[in-house]
């Protein structure tokens, strides 16, 4: 079904005319194939998009790191429960590795290189090094059969210190989903990952390629096998953090659906078929996200019927359009600006991870020759690159306030991140350790951050497009991995667009 705008169908299509128009007369002038239209360079974006990545790492840094004023850190992660952890990224601002959003930002990274990698030229190579360095932790993570270690560190004690990821002292504690205290939506999630990265190795490392699909298998096969919520049981301790809101048949039905990507093997085509509406396949869930993955499952499965001709999923299609549509001002709320808006606490994330599967859902049309229809309404794939690319503009500084929200990137850019390696001094400029509560005066203070962490995109402008680039206000001024990780891509389409690459 379309989603309508209000009980009077001909107000619902008269609003989506006037945005469809909107649309095209604000942005038309800047959609040509000639860089000179382009008023924003989307290579330079794309390039610190990545580069972000080097600034979370966690682990022994390798030689060519180019954040310099990053050291190493966590060496000894693990060793509390007898395995090795070392590696993997910081989710955020503080310095505990979440493996929940940490797998969702390695699928999202590795979709991205899937469908737009071969636009990337140079920054191929970074890009799939940003996917390896957290594969190699999520191989790891998933080293012992049935069980998978979700989480290095006490979140709660870690954001009780403002103090560099060089010099945190707080517990390291590791926790960790098995039989007994299972976790489907983590586990899935990882599956997904680990599958989706098998296809970015698939030419250039095929030996590594083939380890991280049997793994993939393997995780996703204890997912559904012992099936529940892992914030049921690790409640105290990844709650409020990351938390499994919206449940585990999302990332369950995701899951199968990279795996029967990755592997093409019927079985997950089967498993999809069987299972896809228990887990929620037709559910007017129009949220994608680190915690649900409903929209994202629907756009992935829609490519195997529109390009690869799998006519049993053939609703997925449906159910694609069905998200194109609730992006319908009057469905979804914009700011004043133009800005979707979701929630208030890292919104951007909504903003990247919407334009990246704008664009990804255009270029699964184009192939098929189809259009989005919405109560009458056509959108072409056109129409979709156009919103996305507004989207993207609106982060790069096309905003009331001329602000780029991504750290490095443009004239005027957030200072003040809530990011605890960026605002304190580096290791190189202060080798003393800063102890765990020392940090809060510059936590609190209008200085800007010392260290810039290019690339960054933070949480973003409030619904009245205001940003106030305050340390302390998490919500507007973290940036978080999973927030890249979608834009990666998009970055890569509109700089190969315009001639940038």
């Amino acid at each position: 079904m379309a989603f309508s705008l209000s009980s009077s169908p001909s107000s619902s299509t008269f609003l989506l005319i006037l945005f469809t128009c909107f649309l095209f007369l604000c942005n038309a002038q800047h959609y040509h194939r000639h860089p000179r239209f382009a008023h924003h360079n989307y290579r330079d974006a794309l390039t610190k998009s990545i580069l972000f990545y080097e600034g979370q790492r966690s682990g022994r840094l390798p030689a060519n790191q180019r954040l310099s004023w990053r050291r190493d850190s966590g060496l000894s992660d693990g060793l509390a429960m007898n395995v090795d952890l070392v590696g993997g990224y910081y989710d955020a601002g503080d310095n505990v590795k979440f493996g929940f959003p940490m797998a969702f930002t390695t699928t999202m990274l590795s979709w991205s290189v899937i469908e737009f990698g071969g636009l990337m030229k140079s920054e191929l190579q970074n890009a799939k090094e940003a996917i390896r360095w957290a594969t190699d932790y999520l191989l790891k993570a998933t080293a012992h059969p049935d069980t998978i270690y979700v989480q290095v560190g006490d979140a709660n004690k870690d954001h009780a210190c403002w103090e560099r990821p060089e010099d945190m002292d707080t517990p390291r504690t590791v926790y960790k989903i098995d039989k007994s205290t299972p976790g489907s939506d983590v586990a899935a999630e990882t599956a997904a990952a680990l599958a989706a990265a098998s296809i970015v190795f698939r030419r250039s490392d095929p030996t590594y390629s083939k380890i991280l699909l049997r793994r993939a298998m393997r995780v996703f096969q204890f997912a559904d096998k012992y099936r529940g919520s892992y914030s049921d049981r690790l409640k105290p301790f990844v709650c409020p953090f990351y938390c499994s809101y919206s449940g585990y048949q999302d990332e369950l039905l995701w899951g199968a659906a990279w795996l029967h990507r990755a592997t093409r093997n019927p079985t997950y085509l089967s498993y999809i078929q069987m299972n896809g509406q228990t887990l929620g396949a037709d559910e007017d869930d129009n949220t994608f996200c680190w915690d649900n993955k409903h929209v994202g499952a629907r756009i992935l499965l829609s490519k195997a019927f529109l390009v690869q001709k799998v006519q049993v999923l053939h609703d997925y299609k449906g159910h694609a359009d069905n998200y194109i549509c609730s992006l319908i001002p009057g469905k979804a709320q914009y700011t004043p600006g133009g800005l979707l808006y979701k929630m208030s606490d890292g919104n951007m994330q909504y903003v990247t991870s919407t334009s990246f599967l704008l664009l990804t859902y255009a270029k699964y049309l184009t192939y098929a020759h189809k259009v989005v229809t919405c109560d009458g309404t056509t959108l072409t794939p056109k129409s979709l690159r156009i919103i996305a690319k507004k989207q993207v503009d609106y982060l790069l500084g096309d905003n009331p306030l001329r602000m780029s929200y991504m750290v490095g990137y443009g004239p005027r850019y957030p200072k003040r991140i809530h990011h605890r390696g960026s605002s304190l001094p580096s290791i190189q400029s202060h080798p003393a350790k800063i102890q765990c509560s020392s940090g809060f005066s510059i936590m609190n203070s209008q200085s800007p951050n010392p260290n810039i962490l290019f690339g960054a995109v933070v949480g973003g402008p409030n619904e009245h497009d205001q940003f106030p680039d305050q340390r302390s206000d998490y919500e507007q001024s973290e940036p978080s991995t999973y927030i890249n990780a979608p834009l990666v891509g998009s970055l890569a389409y509109l700089a190969h667009s315009f001639g940038q690459l």
